[in-house]
């Protein structure tokens, strides 16, 4: 039995060997396993420079693993998948990102829980809000719901 909980982002904006990027986005969570609950696969404009919409899903999984052996676990589907490093922002098969895990936080030099840029990622919030809307992010205990709401908001023009 799994003794932790995690929270995935998954996106896609470029065809690879499973089909296109919704397929790539089913392909990765069937490859990552434990799976609890998974959002339905959302499309999305596309985040800097890139012009390729993208797939994103959000993922619970139980894990027995700590954070950073599960985000080497997730760098290595994504190499499977042909992910290559390269210019931030740019077209990839398969991106994937450990959003929460229930341990709360977690912080080293190569990883950051809860994701540094989760609060105001629409893209991400929205998905995770589907299957975990009542999880409180730490440090300021809002949740996902919360959150997802507050990136969403109508802002007043300058």
């Amino acid at each position: 039995m799994a003794t932790a909980i995690y929270a995935i982002g998954i996106g896609s904006n470029r065809r690879g060997r499973h089909g296109g990027p919704a397929d790539e986005v089913r392909a990765a969570i069937a490859a990552i396993g434990g799976l609890v609950a998974a959002s339905p696969v959302i499309g999305s404009a596309p985040l800097g420079p890139s012009i390729r919409r993208f797939a994103n899903a959000a993922i619970l999984i139980g894990s027995d693993e700590t954070p950073p052996v599960l985000l080497a676990r997730l760098k290595g589907i994504e190499a499977a998948f042909g992910r290559r490093r390269g210019r931030r922002w740019g077209a990839r098969v398969i991106d994937l990102d450990i959003l929460l895990w229930s341990g709360g936080s977690w912080r080293d030099p190569r990883l950051t829980v809860p994701h540094a840029a989760l609060s105001a990622r629409g893209f991400v919030l929205g998905p995770l809000a589907r299957i975990a809307p009542g999880w409180r992010v730490p440090p300021q205990a809002r949740s996902v719901r919360q959150l997802a709401h507050a990136v969403d908001r109508p802002r007043p023009r300058p």
